[in-house]
């Protein structure tokens, strides 16, 4: 019997698609990943670029996911679900 009901790929691209999203709404609004970081609290944009870029092994906690939502001005839940085009998001 599996340990877990989620499988290393479905983990995978809900990373991918957090990672995706934040992205997008990111350059939308012309904010770099320093100025996003800054933002919600972080010195640099190290770890940013990484979880962002899905590099190094890091990922955004829901902590950041909720801070970041709240910097970009929009529901917690647009990060999380499937990327829709950014422009129908900014309506």
């Amino acid at each position: 019997m599996p340990l877990s009901n989620a499988t290393e790929e479905e983990i995978a691209r809900l990373h991918r698609t957090v990672s995706q999203n934040v992205r997008a709404h990111r350059t939308a609004r012309h904010l770099s990943q320093l100025e996003l970081a800054q933002a919600i609290g972080m010195k640099s944009a190290a770890f940013f670029g990484n979880a962002e870029n899905n590099t190094h092994g890091k990922h955004f906690n829901l902590e950041h996911l909720y801070k970041i939502a709240k910097a970009l001005n929009i529901p917690l839940t647009t990060l999380i679900n499937s990327p829709h085009r950014v422009d129908e998001l900014l309506v």
